[in-house]
């Protein structure tokens, strides 16, 4: 039960990826949590580094700065669905689970006038219902393939960490926001970006949104 609730690479309780095609030398950054206050400066970085990546947004933020959510989708990231509160969805009757999808997809549209297409679960954590909610919504699951700790671990460790996880297809996973706390101090996955973009650039990669990760042939040069 734990492996399904929690594994990266478990399907039973949703479909969902984890890893992205290996013939590519490409990867997928992504962050959840956001939008926050500090979303921007985290967007300056990618453009300057000319990446792209995925925003698994939680719906209350969305409300919250709207503006930033448009932000995200103007530069031309992806935005994804990280549920309407960010409540745990395990333990939790599937009415509830399709509420927080719901919820979140209509913020999501409501800001930006996008249909999200992907979705990660709150702490990675799925459940019994998940599988009917995200057949309801048309999302595919998202998991990882590394995860920075960037709540608790500092930038300088954060980087390392993400580089040795670095592989064509991988999906790595940050956080531009911490649950649903305003202002939040994300300080540590700035640093690490700053450190993290360059090298993975000077390595060759192309940092890809989730969309063009899973369709390389339909993909363009991020």
């Amino acid at each position: 039960m734990a492996w399904a609730v929690r594994a990266p690479r478990s399907t039973l309780l949703a479909p969902s990826v984890w890893q992205g095609p290996r013939n590519r030398k490409a990867l997928a950054l992504t962050f959840d949590d956001g939008p926050s206050e500090s979303t921007p400066e985290l967007l300056s970085l990618l453009a300057e580094h000319q990446a792209k990546a995925t925003f698994f947004v939680i719906g209350t933020n969305v409300e919250r700065l709207p503006e930033v959510a448009r932000q995200i989708v103007a530069a031309g990231h992806d935005i994804g669905n990280h549920t309407y509160t960010h409540s745990p969805l395990y333990l939790r009757h599937a009415q509830f689970i399709a509420d927080e999808l719901g919820l979140c997809q209509q913020a999501i549209w409501n800001a930006t006038g996008v249909a999200a297409d992907y979705f990660r679960p709150p702490y990675g954590c799925r459940w019994f219902g998940l599988r009917s909610a995200q057949q309801a919504y048309q999302l595919q699951g998202i998991m990882w393939s590394a995860i920075g700790l960037d709540w608790k671990l500092s930038g300088a460790a954060i980087a390392p960490r993400l580089r040795k996880a670095a592989r064509n297809g991988a999906i790595l996973c940050l956080h531009d926001g911490r649950e649903r706390r305003q202002q939040p101090d994300i300080r540590s996955t700035l640093e690490a970006a700053r450190v993290l973009l360059p090298q993975l650039r000077a390595e060759g990669y192309d940092l890809v949104t989730i969309s063009d990760l899973l369709c390389p042939t339909q993909h363009s040069n991020a």
